[in-house]
């Protein structure tokens, strides 16, 4: 079954391009009954080990705005360290029920953002002003959401890029795929210190996934991602709504 939802996260997200933490940690929590806490930790390291194979080719067309993505860690690496800790504090004294109550409210938020966002109005308008030295205080609470759930770089990363800065399309996936590859590598790292990694479960979603990348390279040009994309974070919406449901249930 591991080697499985590996083989199904990676074709979903070469299909879709929507982050691996996002998807990992519910389907972890749903169909294999992992704590929390371990769905975090393997769903930021799963992450880490997808965009290891992004990164580079993004580096090399030169799609990575150094400038822009210290901006952004400044704030994110912090804010990923902060969320590492309350989750690891909230298990710690017991909340494994607020935990995933609060999971599902990063799932909800999440997939409500970008379904209003997929169907914002094209407008053609004169390119943003340059607000770079925004980025490091909103990164911190994006930072926090990525350290306590393993979701939220790509969906929120990529919409500050657009709002604040000035860069070509390109170069905000580029430095967004970045910035979600060094805070799920910072992130996996504090998750790990605090002995919360299960290897044995990350070794089979990668060896699962490898073959999952490959069919969804293949599939990629033949299937429509906007349709997918609708699909999945209605799904998470409807994940997400359940994770809090259950926690108000469980707490009356």
């Amino acid at each position: 079954m591991q080697y499985v939802i590996g083989f199904i996260i990676a074709t979903f997200i070469a299909l879709t391009g929507v982050g691996a933490g996002t998807i990992t940690t519910p389907l972890l929590i749903l169909f294999l009954h992992v704590p929390p806490a371990v769905a975090v930790s393997v769903g930021l390291m799963f992450s880490a080990a997808v965009k290891l194979v992004l990164v580079p080719a993004q580096i090399w067309r030169k799609n990575v705005n150094w400038r822009t993505l210290g901006f952004m860690l400044i704030g994110g690496l912090p804010g990923v360290l902060i969320g590492s800790l309350l989750l690891t504090h909230l298990v710690a004294s017991g909340s494994k029920q607020i935990v995933t109550g609060l999971l599902g409210v990063v799932l909800v938020f999440t997939a409500i953002w970008q379904l209003v966002y997929s169907f914002r109005p094209v407008r053609n308008e004169t390119p943003p002003p340059d607000r770079s030295h925004v980025l490091p205080w909103l990164m911190l609470p994006v930072g926090a959401e990525v350290g306590f759930s393993s979701a939220g770089a790509g969906a929120l990363g990529s919409a500050a890029l657009l709002t604040l800065t000035t860069l070509a399309p390109a170069q905000v996936v580029g430095t967004d795929i970045a910035f979600g590859f060094l805070t799920s590598l910072f992130g996996s790292g504090a998750h790990w210190f605090q002995h919360t990694m299960n290897k044995d479960l990350l070794k089979h979603l990668v060896e699962g996934g490898f073959g999952g990348a490959i069919v969804g390279t293949l599939l990629s040009g033949r299937i429509p991602k906007k349709p997918l994309r609708l699909a999945l974070w209605i799904w998470l919406l409807i994940i997400g709504g359940q994770f809090v449901f259950q926690t108000l249930h469980a707490l009356t």
